[in-house]
């Protein structure tokens, strides 16, 4: 079993609808949990009580800080109809409700009436002209993510800003993983923040919500990704995302709302 299938697994405790789970330090930025895994995690625990098992849009408030550590999952089912069933989730540890996701999910078998797009995947610079993020001390997601950054927005590495908060690129498992919508949810929270691109490292920008529409599984091995912020407003901040795959269809788009702190 691949690493992250072994660290979103959930096991039933009192009743089909309340699930223990365990949070892992494998998927860290700064020692502290990744959003991506933490809503890959909760997703894997609505998807066990959904009838549905194709992933539409995923939500989650971040409320307190996650710890590595036990947790406990309690799920609620909102509303079903033949297309859609919406499952509500709230994460407690120590007591405290950690997170609250939302989910909405369709048959595997939905029938895709339309298919268009209005936009074209990002140009970014080949592989092996791309900046790897380097492995370090308490960014363990980065031990099993290969990220890399087009050099075009990677300079804040080395102290060179740009006046766009963009950042593109490339992504996959390090350990091969087939694609799925759980595996998406981490992709699309896999990059750096990319207000570092025109702010560098002087900020601490912890997510407060946000929101993965999974479009459709992808073809080949690497995502190619984008996300801006185009406004800081009064310490909030937006942060879109777009997933593509190699042959240039869209995987899934994200909106990230969060808060943008001086570093100390």
């Amino acid at each position: 079993m691949h690493r992250f299938d072994e660290d979103i697994a959930n096991h039933a405790l009192d009743d089909a609808l309340t699930l223990g789970v365990r949070v892992t330090p494998n998927w860290s930025i700064n020692g502290l949990p990744n959003g991506g895994y933490l809503m890959a995690l909760m997703a894997n625990a609505m998807l066990r009580a959904s009838e549905k098992k194709a992933i539409a849009i995923v939500t989650t408030t971040f409320i307190s800080r996650c710890d590595p550590a036990e947790g406990r999952v309690q799920l609620e089912r909102i509303a079903a109809s033949s297309q859609f069933e919406r499952l509500e989730a709230h994460l407690y540890q120590g007591g405290r409700e950690r997170l609250r996701s939302w989910g909405t999910f369709i048959p595997e078998e939905m029938a895709c009436v339309l298919h268009r797009q209005e936009g074209q995947a990002p140009s970014v610079a080949p592989l092996d002209a791309c900046v790897p993020i380097p492995q370090m001390p308490g960014f363990t997601l980065f031990d099993h993510m290969d990220v890399r950054l087009d050099p075009a927005c990677a300079g804040w590495m080395s102290g060179r800003l740009v006046e766009k908060s963009e950042h593109k690129g490339w992504a996959r498992f390090k350990a091969d993983r087939p694609y799925d919508a759980v595996a998406l949810l981490l992709i699309a929270d896999c990059f750096p923040p990319p207000v570092y691109a025109s702010q560098g490292l002087a900020a601490w920008v912890p997510t407060i919500e946000m929101s993965v529409n999974i479009r459709k599984k992808p073809a080949g091995q690497w995502l190619k990704c984008i996300f801006r912020t185009r406004f800081i407003t009064c310490g909030l901040m937006e942060e879109d995302g777009q997933i593509w795959d190699e042959s240039g269809e869209l995987i899934a788009i994200s909106r990230q709302i969060a808060q943008y702190r001086a570093a100390k």
